[in-house]
């Protein structure tokens, strides 16, 4: 009932207003239990999907949705909560895994649609990235539930980082047909197996979205996105430092040549009165 409120409240007018185009909704099952791989290109991935399908769909989303401070994160935290999304505190290690891991098959137990983002954050440039082995292939083999590759396109040119009013344009979303992986029934804690039932997932997702894949986590491109803008932070500050430095000097160097000049001048003054 909360679900079905928060949807007209905040998902029909989202509809109205960004008008996002859908592909392949058939292959959202009418009943019966589903995973949906999605790629994340932006925080507004989790309104858009759950906006345009008719099932209720619980994603596991981040603790700090539910904790942010101010306005924004108060109504934040009242859609996640209402539309029934699971907070995961994601800095807990191995345990915030299998806290994951147990919320999914506890959602395909109930004969729900569960959504995961398998690069386990938002991309950093719009490009795909790694997909980790955990939640996503754990649950799909767990539960024997069939995996759903979905792409969502163009949602990080809504709201770039950094901009607090959203752009108003057409994003979209491509749903493909369902992965059945039951040939691997029983070996969810095989580390290859995890892997290679990731993999084949991330593929499928590639393909609907066209984006460019790295083969290496969004964590780890996060990182290296950060340490790459200290670096040039701080090779920035040395640059203005020395051009300081060579500033200084030269002024410096004035200074000395004209009061050399200045003694010059006083010397050749008192010669010529003597």
């Amino acid at each position: 009932m909360i679900y079905g409120a928060m949807k007209f409240s905040i998902g029909g007018p989202l509809k109205l207003a960004f008008r996002p185009w859908v592909e392949g909704l058939e292959n959202i099952p009418a009943e019966g239990p589903a995973i949906l791989a999605s790629n994340h290109l932006s925080f507004s991935d989790s309104f858009f999907l759950p906006a345009v399908l008719d099932r209720k769909v619980t994603f596991i989303a981040k603790a700090e949705y539910f904790t942010t401070p101010g306005v924004k994160g108060r109504m934040t935290a009242a859609f996640f909560k209402g539309v029934g999304q699971l907070p995961v505190d994601r800095s807990g290690g191995r345990g915030a895994g299998e806290a994951a891991v147990k919320s999914g098959m506890d959602v395909i137990e109930r004969g729900e649609l569960f959504g995961i983002y398998p690069e386990g954050t938002r991309s950093p440039d719009g490009r795909l990235y790694r997909g980790k082995p955990g939640g996503l292939a754990r649950v799909a083999l767990a539960t024997g539930a069939p995996v759903i590759p979905v792409a969502m396109i163009d949602t990080e040119k809504i709201q770039p980082p950094g901009k607090v009013m959203p752009k108003l344009m057409r994003p979209g979303i491509r749903i493909g047909r369902p992965l059945d992986f039951a040939r691997y029934s029983g070996m969810e804690h095989d580390r290859f197996v995890l892997r290679a039932v990731t993999d084949e997932v991330m593929y499928e997702i590639m393909k609907l979205s066209g984006q460019e894949y790295v083969d290496i986590y969004a964590t780890a491109a996060k990182r290296q996105i950060a340490d790459e803008a200290k670096a040039r932070k701080q090779a920035q500050k040395e640059a203005e430092q020395a051009g300081k430095d060579a500033q200084r000097e030269v002024e410096q160097a004035r200074k000395q040549a004209e009061r050399k000049q200045a003694e010059r001048e006083q010397a050749d003054k008192e010669r010529a009165d003597s």
